[in-house]
């Protein structure tokens, strides 16, 4: 984050309890100086003498943020997710696709066992790549289709090795040896590689692309281009909070956005249009009418599609008809009296549309209450805080009913996806209705404000293959799982997260090192049949100390994270949260006994000390997290939609998530997580992946108020405002484009909060100082060091 505007006028002095050096100055970077010693009766472990986190970021992004990353390493670990960074593929997925907890894995199970060190990929398939990154090369195999391994069906890749002249190869993973093609053919250089190595992507790269043959093909058959068919509640309160007019506005821009593979070319994604509350209203949109038809579907209990022709439609063709529908609606129902509505018949309508059209597709579904009216899927308000905080709570996170996982079953069948937006006012029961948009690849966005994703890919199956000696055991994220190892999604994004955990079922050797294969079978936008593969190979090791030296903490916080979160629908809050802290100290008590300096048991060595404050500081942001720490304040759809948006983050994003960015106007440096940081004259920029949150000191200077706000009044600033105004000086400039660089970094559209100090959103803002101790019961930081720390020696004892 370089290059801000200079200070002005003295507007920002030094941090409160930081004690420097701050960026520039000599020693930056060098763990701080320990502060003078306190009086014995108010002695305690300071912040500034533990190794901060944000000292180990910025380390990162000088020591590896300046030359391009290449993958041809076997075990490389990469940069950290918060350092910038270039990828130049040689033969390993890029970073962005993949990042393994370990990238130096144990040769046995005993000593996985041992270290408590989780096995385990964050999957991207389709990340997106900086403008300055190659997208993967699609390859095209002609009627043949793409060449595999006769046993184990791993996909032609850089770790198979051709022998015999080149007439067969021998698997990396299985050892088995395949005929090569006599179309696939090519002789061998001095070195034992084919001689157009280098010019195929499948032989030299770790990321490419197959053309699908129809044999990969629902029945034998090329798919037709996917259609969206947008449906909105337009029961009292969603009528009357804005929702359906703020919709319907926003459409009519967004239909220019849909997804297409040529940018010069028109999408030719078919566009469907249904409204509801009690009943279902389908509109014909057909080019040739004057006007949006209307039919109405008032049996929910036996879902149809009242027409055919005219349902879905071409954008370009029908767009006048389209528009005029949408301004339509909003006065259609502007006086309607209807406040119960109907949710399960609306996914069952979207899915018999597809199904009648004989295409997958996706479902956006704008919806703003719990469905109380008598349907399929009908629920009852359940939401009793009395269960919070006993052995019956985790009832709360479990749906309500079973109709919705049929339901989602049936949708992944047809490849149906499902993004459901939710406005709501009071409960809705998240827990239940995000079932079916998690089981189908969708996201839920539960906001006061939307923004709309285009990106899909449609009937999307994902296996993840290993070199034999490990295995696939377990997976996260959303999807349909109809078996043990094969990911089925009706859709996928290039925001979507797949993590897949393997344990050993055998040796593995160092010499060879561990493989694993991920291919990706998917209908483009455009209707053609494709397999994304990611490849990639890891070191084996005998050493603990090999293991610990490649670990990715970010990686193995965010496989914790999954694990626990999902561990709530099974277990009490209290066991989930006993067993991180449990694991956590086997992990950094084996590290203390096997790899630390063995000189004393009470020093620990500075490498350890690095390592056990990532791992702690991770923990306790998890742990205080309100899935695992609720506040009085949290309500259970709020608990809800968190557990099942952290099983999708991708690293990246659960960094910020569990370690909010806190970004002082004053340093072109983040600095830690605490309410010690704040100065009541400075401006901050808090960002967690969600919001941002602006905290603005009551004794900022006017001149500084002045050029963000356009006021020099502190009493002046509108707490609701949502945006900052243009003002036309540096500050304000640099502000803005900061402001549009974190939100252009996240999957979601963060939406800016100003926070003045005592007002109810500085409440919010402090719960995401996470170094702090909870408003809820959390430890702070410290106080978790410190527990964490007898944990440790009692089990080295």
């Amino acid at each position: 984050m370089q290059g801000y505007p200079p200070q002005q006028n003295g507007a920002f002095g030094p941090q409160p309890g930081y004690t420097g050096p701050y960026p520039g100055q000599p020693n930056y970077g060098a763990p701080p100086a320990a502060p003078a010693a306190a009086p014995p009766a108010l002695k305690r472990l300071d912040p500034d003498s533990i190794p901060s986190p944000i000292q180990v970021i910025e380390d990162d992004k000088a020591n590896k943020g300046s030359e391009p990353f290449t993958t041809g390493v076997r075990g490389q670990a990469p940069p950290l997710v918060t350092t910038k960074f270039q990828v130049k593929d040689q033969g390993n997925a890029s970073p962005r696709y993949i990042r393994c907890t370990a990238y130096s894995i144990p040769c046995n199970s005993d000593m996985a066992k041992q270290s408590q060190v989780p096995l385990a990929a964050v999957i991207k398939p389709l990340a997106p790549l900086p403008p300055d990154e190659t997208p993967p090369y699609l390859v095209d195999h002609g009627e043949s289709g793409p060449i595999r391994c006769n046993r184990c069906k791993a996909y032609m890749c850089p770790y198979m090795q051709f022998i015999e002249g080149g007439r067969r190869f021998q698997c990396g993973f299985c050892s088995c040896v395949t005929e090569v093609p006599p179309h696939y053919f090519q002789h061998l250089d001095h070195t034992g590689k084919r001689v157009d190595c280098y010019d195929r992507p499948e032989l030299s790269m770790g990321s490419y692309e197959f053309t699908a043959t129809v044999d990969y093909c629902k029945n034998n058959k090329i798919p037709q281009p996917p259609a969206f068919i947008f449906l909105i509640d337009v029961s009292y309160n969603a009528v009357k909070n804005g929702m359906v007019g703020i919709i319907c506005q926003e459409l009519k821009t967004l239909l220019d956005y849909l997804p297409r593979e040529n940018p010069d070319m028109e999408s030719n994604i078919r566009v469907g249009f249904v409204t509801y509350n009690k009943v279902l209203h389908f509109y014909n949109v057909k080019a040739s009418l004057a006007q949006p038809q209307m039919m109405v579907v008032s049996d929910v209990a036996d879902m149809f599609v009242p027409l055919l022709d005219g349902f879905l439609v071409n954008v370009s063709e029908s767009r006048v008809v389209i528009e005029s529908l949408l301004d339509q609606i909003p006065e259609m129902f502007a006086d309607t009296r209807e406040t119960e509505s109907v949710f399960g018949p609306v996914i069952q309508a979207g899915l018999e549309a597809l199904k009648a059209a004989d295409c997958a597709g996706k479902l956006f579904v704008f919806h703003s209450s719990l469905p109380i009216a008598e349907a399929p899927g009908k629920l009852k308000n359940r939401e009793d805080k009395k269960l919070v905080g006993t052995d019956k709570e985790k009832s709360l996170f479990q749906p309500q009913v079973s109709f919705y996982n049929t339901l989602a079953k049936e949708c992944v069948a047809q490849g149906c996806c499902v993004d459901l937006f939710l406005f709501p006012n009071q409960y809705v029961d998240v827990a239940t209705l995000g079932v079916v948009p998690t089981s189908t690849g969708g996201s839920i966005y539960k906001y006061t404000y939307f923004q709309f994703l285009m990106h899909i890919c449609t009937g999307v199956e994902l296996v993840c293959g290993a070199v034999t000696g490990i295995r696939a055991t377990d997976f996260f994220g959303s999807f349909y799982m109809s078996n043990t190892t094969d990911v089925e999604l009706a859709g996928l994004d290039c925001d979507k997260t797949v993590t897949v955990e393997f344990r050993h079922d055998d040796k593995l050797s160092e010499e060879t090192g561990a493989l694993m294969q991920c291919a990706v079978l998917y209908t483009s936008c455009s209707g053609q049949r494709r397999l994304r593969i990611h490849n990639m190979a890891v070191n084996c090791c005998s050493q603990l100390a090999d293991l610990y030296r490649n670990c990715e903490t970010d990686t193995i916080i965010n496989f914790f994270a999954k694990y626990a979160y999902r561990s709530v629908l099974g277990s009490p809050i209290k066991n989930v949260r006993d067993s991180l802290v449990n694991q956590c100290a086997q992990i950094l008590a084996c590290y203390r006994k096997n790899c630390a300096s063995p000189s004393s048991c009470t020093v620990l060595s500075y490498k350890y000390y690095l390592l056990m404050i990532k791992y702690l500081q991770c923990f306790c942001h998890i742990l205080q997290f309100d899935v695992l720490q609720p506040g009085a304040d949290v309500s259970l759809d709020d608990r809800a939609y968190l557990r099942q948006l952290v099983s999708t983050l991708d690293v990246s994003e659960s960094h910020v998530f569990f370690y909010p960015r806190l970004l002082p106007m004053s340093l072109p440096v983040a600095v830690r997580n605490s309410e010690e940081r704040l100065s009541r004259g400075g401006v901050y920029l808090l960002e967690n992946g969600l919001n941002i949150f602006l905290w603005v000191g009551v004794n900022a200077q006017q001149e500084l108020l002045q050029n963000i706000f356009g006021t020099p009044a502190f009493g002046q600033i509108d707490p609701n405002m949502t945006s900052l105004p243009a003002l036309d000086n540096p500050f304000s400039k640099r502000l803005r484009e900061i402001i549009e660089s974190f939100r252009a970094q996240r999957s979601r559209y963060m939406k800016l909060m100003v926070v003045k100090p005592e007002d109810k959103l500085e409440l919010i803002f402090k719960h995401f100082l996470v170094e702090d101790k909870s408003n809820n019961g959390g430890a702070s930081y410290v106080d978790f060091l410190c527990h964490m720390h007898k944990e440790i020696r009692q089990l080295l004892s």
